[in-house]
């Protein structure tokens, strides 16, 4: 089922070129896109600071997780296991698929900034979605790579803003902002 539902998504992008290269072009620029909304929403909105550090440390907790994971899976990508039947969109390394890091890393600021702002996280999950079908469909993962990366994501974010953590999470967002560079003068 898995392959199948890669091969199916492959298929509609092989056959709807607009929806295809709009597509891919985000999924493309999703690390950027998603790493500039936070180094935006933290420079200028100093209320959002704890939700973006937030964002940031459960981003790069889950995907150190999602690294060792890899390792230990090693499963082998959707082009790299069936390379004449599932059309690559983009070129990608063959490293191991499971977890996907995008969707670890996407569902993780997701999760995170919908912790602390409802609107925001919902933006950023359905932002998340998109970009875990996007990469099934550019057959460089199969559906349960992003569907464990973006549990993995979501678990860690949740970890990371229990109340223990979150109290020291937001200490480091309030001294970050502290930063002289980071403060607003008022004239």
């Amino acid at each position: 089922m898995d392959l199948s539902l890669v091969k199916d998504l492959n298929h509609l992008f092989l056959h709807v070129d607009g929806l295809e290269d709009m597509l891919v072009l985000y999924a493309n620029l999703s690390e950027a896109l998603f790493l500039g909304a936070l180094l935006v929403a933290f420079a200028l909105f100093g209320a959002a600071r704890r939700a973006v550090v937030s964002a940031g440390l459960s981003a790069g907790v889950a995907l150190a997780l999602a690294g060792i994971v890899a390792r230990v899976v090693d499963r082998p990508r959707p082009f790299v296991a069936d390379p004449h039947g599932v059309h690559l969109f983009a070129a990608h390394a063959a490293d191991p698929g499971f977890p996907s890091d995008h969707a670890t890393a996407a569902f993780a600021i997701a999760t995170a900034l919908l912790l602390h702002d409802r609107r925001a996280g919902i933006v950023a999950l359905v932002a998340a979605t998109v970009l875990a079908v996007t990469r099934v469909a550019m057959g460089i993962h199969y559906p349960t790579d992003v569907l464990a990366g973006a549990a993995l994501g979501a678990a860690t974010a949740l970890a990371v803003n229990a109340p223990r953590a979150r109290a020291l999470t937001d200490r480091l967002a309030d001294r970050a902002g502290d930063l002289p560079l980071l403060r607003r003068r008022v004239a």
